[in-house]
């Protein structure tokens, strides 16, 4: 059996939030979403768990989040920070957020030698996403470095009623595996339309069905010598812009493109549910009670 590790980012500021989302209490006993993520990846087989955090709020964290897991399963952690770049490179005086999940991913290098997932630390995944992610990563040998893959979701399922949300919308072939995914960075949901608002003001449709990465990856750890010099190259363009970020969807679809990377894209009948805005918390909080009364979760998970 391969050791797996589950990559969770938690250095979001979560300023759509309106506040700290990887530790918000969502369960009925307090659980955040971290907790029922870390409970579904230990019951799939993964036996390692790495964090990424920002260093401001590690006592907080450690507090509220992972304290609970110590003897249970193999805890590290690392700090995304907006000056960990790369020699040569300096963040200006206006940066005041991360620099994006792809540097997110970096972070962890040193802490990862084996086949590893990532996900985001305030989307739910559901067991079965876990599950099926587990077990193709656990079928591989460390010899496969090009293997990798992804959990799909259906675009339809992923949107907020509070909000635009960014999804990576993903193209597939007829083998399951991803052939192109993009960022976009505003999509919603009106009169039964999906609509992206694009930066010109135009827009764009894109039907219920369609494909989307909600940041769930499984990477072999080769991946991490691949995504360095593309953030390289991203600094070199958007150095000087606040704004801008070094997504996964981004280094993925750059990897796919020069063959350095084969993701294949894994269908999953869990359901997605996160918390983009501060107003979707009790749709969240109300599925929770329902999974549990439903036993698909015990009443106390610690």
């Amino acid at each position: 059996m391969n050791e797996c590790t589950l990559l969770i980012l938690a250095a979001g500021m979560g300023n759509r939030y309106g506040g700290l989302k990887q530790i918000d209490k969502l369960g009925p006993g307090g659980e955040t979403i971290i907790d029922y993520s870390v409970y579904d990846a230990m019951q799939a087989g993964f036996s390692k768990i790495v964090f990424v955090i920002r260093k401001d709020i590690e006592h907080e964290f450690k507090a509220i989040i992972t304290d609970k897991y110590k003897g249970k399963i193999k805890l590290d952690y690392v700090f995304q920070e907006i000056d960990a770049l790369p020699s040569g490179f300096h963040a200006p005086k206006e940066r005041t957020k991360p620099w994006g999940t792809a540097h997110a991913v970096l972070m962890a290098k040193e802490k990862i030698n084996g086949f590893f997932a990532v996900i985001n630390g305030d989307d739910f995944y559901g067991k079965n996403a876990f599950v099926v992610l587990f077990n193709y990563l656990n079928a591989l040998s460390l010899k496969d470095t090009h293997a990798c893959c992804m959990a799909s979701y259906r675009l339809a399922d992923t949107l907020s009623e509070n909000g635009s949300v960014s999804r990576g919308v993903c193209t597939v072939d007829e083998n399951h595996n991803l052939t192109h995914v993009q960022e976009y960075t505003q999509l919603t949901c009106s009169d039964n339309k999906i609509v992206h608002q694009n930066e010109d003001g135009t827009t764009m449709e894109f039907c219920a069905n369609t494909p989307v990465s909600m940041n769930f990856w499984g990477f072999h750890p080769a991946v991490f010598a691949h995504i360095e010099p593309l953030f390289v190259s991203f600094l070199q363009k958007n150095i000087l812009n606040p704004k801008a970020e070094f997504y996964i969807p981004f280094a993925a679809d750059d990897l796919i493109k020069s063959g350095k990377i084969q993701v294949k894209v894994l269908e999953t009948n869990s359901q997605w549910y996160g918390v983009t805005y501060n107003e979707d918390r009790r749709y969240v909080k109300e599925k929770f009670s329902e999974m549990i009364k439903a036993n698909i979760y015990p009443s106390v998970l610690w």
